[in-house]
């Protein structure tokens, strides 16, 4: 639970096998098509500006003439009313309208301009005459190449008017304009789902229907998308130029300059933070909103994320797949698997700049500061007690409802904490695997080992502020504050009497039960605390 949150960044890019992003580009075979259909159309609307400018010219000029010899341009086209003074120009311009006469002999596409079929043509040919003399990239199409070069000049011609995003094309402004219209025009009519674009569409018709298209030559796997091919062979074409990392998608390298740029587009209108991905905006839109879409089907635990779900199961199954090949300790998670793999080389990248202190997770670096900023933003409903961390929250509910998960299977005994039982499975095993170097003496856990070595330092760093006297361990500060307080916390539900220890009402209850555990090893007398027997050992001895 406590990597979850770190390891989210991990997960969104080496997952994504689904289209989600508005600007990510769907590397299909078809791409060339893609693009010669979006720079034609361009062309064609300029070639249709332009002609109707020149008609227009020229109806001007027929007008003038008309005003002079009292004549009117004889060629006009009902459809669009435009009038021409030559039956050529009205001939010309009747096919942008109607006729597309040049047709591809490869595979039968038509436009209605020659020049439009030979840039076409060039698709088949492989021909690519225009080249960048930037990065030596070639295009088929020299529209595809000025679209190109506003990679490098940063250009970005068209502007959103509702939210001032730019983009360096206009197809791609298209397609953002549908988030603030909300309109979804492709339509699948088998189950009724509706999409923003329609290689979306495509895609989920793929899905649908069980249609993979794309077949690994090397092994013969097939998928429903491009992209998916990538990943199964190793594909990483778009590489970053500031730190040499791979991605197999062009989008996943644009999300991924956003954390040397800093660029954080995506805010939160509830609490203001920033996000650099849309699609972690929405996941961390639902910690406002408690949406826990994501359901286990064996035990009804709920999640936000389908990706906490994924993990979760491998808890019921048992699977750790990842393994670290130093110390052969396994993980469900790759990301907790890289975590684990900084206490071998010691790598503790994240300082913090209050202490110094170093961390191998930045989320431990993040909780850490909770100590110097004294935040406890975690609040516990029933008592009103604060927590810097969720996970201590979890664990103290566990006072409230009795709940304690974590059985002993040797003994039955159960602990609220996992960390707890393993503990004590220690007394169990007779393992004490931390030895003080001074003495010799060996201890089930390290925080026993370091409160024994304030023995030897004669360290007390816990003091009072009442009487001043100072003590070794917190624990026994707080003990020795109810002697002020006079608070007795602990009472014997049998007569009433209140002690200010636990272990002095544990003792008190052998009263009661007469329980008497310490016995003589010599004459067989009993007794209900150790220091009444080791007194009674003294009658022996002297």
């Amino acid at each position: 639970m406590v990597f979850i949150k770190e390891e989210i960044e991990d997960i969104k890019i080496e997952e994504t096998f689904r289209v989600k992003h508005e600007e990510t580009e769907e590397q299909t075979d078809l791409m060339a098509l893609k693009e010669e259909s979006e720079i034609l159309k361009e062309m064609e609307e300029k070639d249709q500006y332009n002609n109707h400018h020149y008609f227009i010219a020229g109806e001007n000029s027929s007008r003038n003439i008309a005003q002079k010899t009292g004549t009117i341009s004889p060629f006009s086209y009902k459809l669009c009313g435009n009038r021409f003074n030559q039956k050529g120009h009205l001939e010309d311009h009747m096919k942008i309208h109607t006729e597309k006469p040049y047709t591809c002999p490869q595979c039968g596409k038509c436009f209605n301009q020659k020049g439009h079929l030979e840039d076409h043509m060039r698709i088949h040919t492989g021909e690519k005459p225009f080249t960048c003399q930037q990065c030596g990239k070639s295009f088929n199409q020299k529209g595809i190449l000025n679209r190109h070069m506003r990679i490098h000049n940063k250009e970005k011609p068209y502007t959103c008017q509702m939210c001032v995003k730019s983009f360096n094309q206009k197809g791609v402004l298209n397609r953002h304009m549908k988030i603030h219209t909300g309109e979804k025009p492709f339509t699948y009519s088998q189950c009724g789902k509706t999409t923003a674009q329609n290689r979306n569409l495509k895609v989920h018709k793929r899905v649908n229907a069980g249609e993979s298209p794309y077949t690994c030559p090397q092994f013969g796997k097939s998928f429903d998308q491009h992209v998916h091919l990538k990943v199964h062979t190793g594909e990483k074409p778009n590489t970053c130029q500031q730190c040499g990392k791979s991605f197999t998608r062009k989008g996943n390298l644009n999300y991924h300059m956003r954390i040397h740029t800093g660029e954080k587009p995506f805010t939160c209108l509830r609490c203001g933070k920033g996000f650099n991905q849309k699609g972690i905006l929405n996941r961390h839109m639902r910690i406002h909103s408690g949406e826990k879409s994501y359901r286990c089907p064996q035990c009804g635990k709920s999640f936000d994320q389908h990706v906490h779900l994924k993990v979760h199961m491998k808890i019921h199954s048992g699977e750790k797949p990842y393994t670290c090949q130093q110390c052969g300790k396994s993980f469900t998670r790759k990301g907790n698997l890289n975590y684990h793999m900084k206490i071998h080389t010691g790598e503790k990248p994240f300082t913090c700049l209050r202490c110094g202190k170093g961390f191998n997770q930045k989320g431990i670096l993040n909780r850490h500061m909770r100590i110097h900023s004294g935040e406890k933003p975690y609040t516990c409903p029933q008592c009103g007690k604060s927590f810097d961390q969720h996970v201590h929250l979890k664990v103290h509910m566990r006072i409230h409802t009795g709940e304690k998960p974590n059985t002993c299977q040797q003994c039955g005994k159960s602990f609220t904490r996992k960390r707890n039982l393993k503990y004590h499975m220690r007394i169990h095993t007779g393992e004490s695997p931390f030895t003080c170097q001074q003495c010799g003496k060996s201890f089930n856990q390290k925080g026993n080992l370091n409160y024994h070595m304030r023995i030897h330092t004669g360290e007390k760093p816990f003091t009072c502020q009442q009487c001043g006297k100072s003590f070794n361990h917190k624990g026994i500060l707080n003990r020795h504050m109810r002697i002020h307080t006079g608070e007795k916390p602990y009472t014997c539900l049998q007569c009433g009497n209140s002690f200010y220890q636990h272990v002095h009402l544990k003792v008190h209850m052998r009263i009661h039960t007469g329980e008497k555990p310490y016995t003589c090893q010599k004459c067989g007398k009993s007794f209900t605390r150790q220091r009444n027997l080791n007194y009674h050992m003294r009658i022996h001895t002297e």
